[in-house]
């Protein structure tokens, strides 16, 4: 694993990465850094953007992040369709108004991914709750770090 030296004495700089499952309802959130494991944070569920865009700040400054990766939702034969759109038009004014290095990661199919490791019968509360959001938020950074620290996919097959 590659880590860089910090400029002051040496040491290992830490790197923070904010992983983010946009939704207009929702935004799941992740955590990772240089040890390149990411952990769910708790969704920003506020129904007010306004109030959801302050805590988005808040966090940011809070976890002191330094990159965000934001899962892009492009359709199964590549191209960009609306919702995809809107994850841009998000990433935009996210740099514009943090000046934070963002990348756009493709995120197909890691909502029904994360939402397969819930039953069935409880997956409406949970929905509504991020925990689904913020479970694909984290598969969406993890396979950012993966590819960024050279580390190998998991196994299919155990």
């Amino acid at each position: 694993m590659k880590l860089r030296r910090g400029r002051a004495g040496g040491g290992i700089r830490r790197v923070r990465f904010l992983g983010i499952d946009y939704g207009t309802r929702r935004i799941g959130l992740s955590y990772g850094d240089e040890l390149a494991v990411a952990t769910p944070l708790a969704a920003l569920t506020e129904a007010d953007e306004a109030k959801r865009w302050a805590a988005l700040r808040q966090l940011l400054a809070q976890r002191r992040i330094q990159e965000i990766v934001i899962g892009h939702p492009l359709n199964m034969d590549d191209t960009p369709g609306f919702k995809a759109k809107e994850v841009e038009a998000f990433a935009a004014r996210l740099k514009a108004e943090t000046a934070l290095p963002v990348h756009l990661v493709d995120e197909r199919l890691t909502s029904y991914e994360a939402e397969s490791t819930i039953a069935k019968s409880r997956r409406r509360d949970v929905r509504a709750s991020g925990i689904i959001d913020s479970r694909a938020a984290t598969l969406i950074l993890q396979d950012f770090l993966n590819q960024k620290y050279g580390l190998p996919p998991p196994p299919e097959d155990l």
